[in-house]
């Protein structure tokens, strides 16, 4: 399955001079392939495109940014819902 994430943090808690934005993500979780990674920097908000089958797999890609972050993930679809 695809899904959405959208990783925020606050100014107070940016990693910017801390390893920055590679530092909130784990890309090399098996079971997890990140298919696109996007940043509304001075909004201090990430957004992922990321496609897993297991629920831990996307816990353990957000892991490192768990002590800074918060976190929306929304499956997603590229097809539109068929009409019955």
């Amino acid at each position: 399955m695809l899904f959405h994430i959208t990783q925020v943090h606050t100014p107070e808690t940016c990693p910017r001079d801390e390893g920055g934005s590679n530092s909130l993500f784990n890309p090399n979780v098996p079971g997890l392939k990140l298919i696109g990674r996007y940043g509304a920097n001075a909004q201090h908000t990430l957004f992922y495109i990321v496609e897993a089958d297991d629920v831990n797999a996307i816990h353990k890609f957000l892991w490192p940014g768990f002590m800074r972050c918060t976190a929306t993930v929304t499956p997603v679809s590229e097809v539109p819902v068929p009409k019955d």
